[in-house]
């Protein structure tokens, strides 16, 4: 704590030297509020200059994605999320008052709950585990994305034969953006208004609603309590992460609160990645904003960096934290005179998967923010179970510095030749060939997926080229492995041609198969409409599931690569809620499928994609 202390101290009074020293802005006229006008000239005073301009970055949202999204949401962003550094300088009636210009909207209808769809009963979970399920991001610690024959429910025949059956509203979202969980009969599923759901996996009817405290994009795993002392009832929880830092149990039956927790104290952190329990751990991966803040205007760049941090699952007592970057970030100056901080960045975006023959946890690295660069980061790393060391690293990506918005800044946390971004979105899977060879598949957003060697410190087995790369480009969100085959979807969202499915041969890294971008189902070839693939995907015996931005979730032989089955989502829905919904871009989490049952959300309103807010279950009729 003192550290932090002193480093924020150093962080505040670094930013305003360096806002000092900038030419002095006309002073804005009192704000009236009365009405859109007065949005609109703060946000052209402390907005525009990123998403009202042709230079903006390609991640930052434009003012019609604004226009998509709630006027809570905005001010969420502008308090606690993304844009919280640029939201410090506001009051809470200006806040306020950006967010009803940009969405045209008022605050006056507040927080949509739901009045319909409640479940009449709601009994109790006895052995969730005994039938078939999908637990946590996985569907298991080793995160493969495969889903085996008994647990599926479906096989290739039945693919065509799929039928929505029932669809549910996520209220005052513009992106769905958890993977649900499928445990005991019931959906466990997170929302970016920050409410958690706990649904009835045939129906979709609602069995219970709990507020967190900021967005929850991790998926959630469900995990057995001790009981309580002199009881002989075994009660059984649920875990997930939100995008404050905060990490939460509640109650898997009733949805009360258990235990909250804060693992990390950075003003910008967040947690995107979903949390992996095992045998009475849950391991929480630590990502942040600050690598969209760093080339900010007086923001003294960069003090973050990514960890995993280990805790009780029983109590949230913290075990252990292992930050990817051994040093501590101290300011640094360049020949010009211009302070950063630095080495930081290196932030866990996705989940650790569990390699229990080994007792390791494996984790994907993202790059650098700062310099001075480190082997850590672009990397996957290998840590000790018990006390979090690391055993291993293999970085993949050298000299990837990078926070967005350099090309388009002078500000001196900049590296004077900018990464390409080429980090890791997707989590190391764990398989085992029919060979009975261990292997670690993991995908890049450079567009090469890995093999490497779990018992030579990672050795690179093979690599194969999926894509061309880019900052949203490669592969973005997920693979998934069976026994023979490993497959990597593609992104490439901002290359000529977006999109495609690649199948590989797991020993030897050749191409089995690949499947260009399939004709669009929204329309015309746009930064909104394309072929993109960068959600994570799912395999079943015969069948590959993956979702891509044109607003298609399609299934695929995984012997062939022929696309049996697609499902447009670019419409709105009847929802068994009783909140309106429209699918949307199918971005981030991937679908779950699950005894006889096919489950994914569809929406995500960022990086030019289109917004949605449903959840999607399908059988076969």
């Amino acid at each position: 704590m003192p550290y932090l202390i002193s480093l924020l101290a150093g962080v505040l009074s670094f930013s305003a030297s360096a806002t000092a020293q900038e030419p002095a802005q006309a002073e804005l006229p009192p704000v009236q509020l009365d009405g859109q006008r007065d949005g609109q000239s703060l946000f052209q005073t402390n907005c525009a200059v990123c998403h009202a301009s042709a230079d903006a970055d390609s991640r930052t949202p434009t003012v019609a994605e604004l226009a998509g999204r709630s006027p809570q949401e905005i001010v969420q962003s502008l308090t606690d999320g993304a844009m919280r550094y640029q939201g410090y300088a506001l009051s809470g009636e200006e806040r306020r008052a950006i967010a009803m210009f940009v969405t045209g909207r008022s605050f006056e209808t507040g927080m949509m709950h739901e009045t319909i769809g409640k479940c009449e009963q709601s009994p109790v979970l006895q052995a969730p585990f005994a039938g078939p399920h999908w637990n946590g991001w996985g569907p298991d610690s080793r995160n493969t994305h495969a889903q085996s024959a008994e647990m599926a429910g479906l096989t290739e025949q039945d693919i065509p034969k799929l039928r929505l059956q029932w669809a549910f509203g996520f209220p005052d979202t513009s992106s769905a953006w958890s993977q649900p969980t499928v445990v005991g009969g019931r959906i466990f599923v997170g929302s970016q208004s920050a409410y958690v759901y706990s649904l009835d996996a045939k129906t979709g009817c609602t069995h219970w609603t709990y507020a967190a405290r900021g967005g929850v994009r991790s998926a959630i795993s469900v995990g057995e309590m001790h009981a309580a002392e002199g009881s002989d009832i075994t009660t059984f929880a649920v875990y997930f992460a939100d995008m404050r830092g905060n990490v939460y149990a509640l109650n898997a039956d009733t949805g009360e609160e258990l235990w909250q927790v804060s693992v990390e104290e950075h003003p910008l952190v967040r947690l995107t990645g979903s949390p992996t329990l095992h045998e009475g751990r849950l391991y929480v991966p630590v990502s942040s904003y600050e690598e969209s803040q760093g080339a900010s205007p007086g923001y003294a760049c960069c003090t973050f960096r990514g960890s995993v941090v280990a805790l009780d699952a029983a109590s949230g007592v913290m075990l252990w934290q292992r930050y990817t970057i051994d040093e501590v970030p101290t300011m640094r100056s360049r020949p010009d005179g211009g302070r950063y901080f630095g080495p930081a960045g290196g932030a866990i975006w996705s989940s650790p998967s569990i390699d229990v023959k080994r007792n390791r946890l494996y984790v994907s690295v993202g790059n650098n923010y700062t310099e001075p660069q480190k082997t850590t980061t672009n990397a996957v790393l290998a840590l000790d179970l018990d006390s979090g060391e690391i055993i291993w690293s293999m970085q993949t990506e050298p000299d990837d510095i990078f926070i967005t918005g350099c090309r388009n800044s002078d500000s001196a946390a900049c590296p004077e030749e900018v990464g390409p971004d080429y980090d890791f979105g997707t989590a190391p899977l764990i398989t085992t060939s029919h060979s009975g060879k261990d292997l670690i598949i993991v995908g890049q957003k450079s567009g090469v997926g890995f093999a490497m060697d779990p018992d030579d410190s990672g050795k690179v087995v093979w690599q194969y080229r999926a894509g061309l790369g880019s900052a949203q480009g490669g592969i973005q969100w997920g693979t998934a492995a069976d026994a023979e085959k490993a497959y990597f979807p593609v992104s490439d969202l901002f290359r000529e041609i977006p999109g495609g499915l690649h199948a590989v041969d797991l020993l030897t890294g050749e191409r089995s198969w690949y499947t260009p971008p399939a004709e669009l189902v929204c329309g015309a070839l746009s930064r909104s409409c394309n072929g993109a693939q960068s959600a994570a995907i799912t395999v079943i015996p015969g069948v590959v599931f993956s979702g891509a931005v044109d607003g298609a979730m399609r299934a695929y032989s995984s012997a062939t690569g022929e696309i049996l089955w697609t499902f447009d989502t670019n419409r709105s829905f009847a929802t068994v809620n009783g909140i309106e919904a429209t699918g949307g871009s199918i971005v981030g989490p991937g679908p779950v499928v699950v005894d006889g049952m096919l489950f994914f959300n569809a929406g995500y309103g960022a990086f030019g994609s289109m917004p949605g807010n449903v959840l999607l279950a399908f059988a076969v009729e």
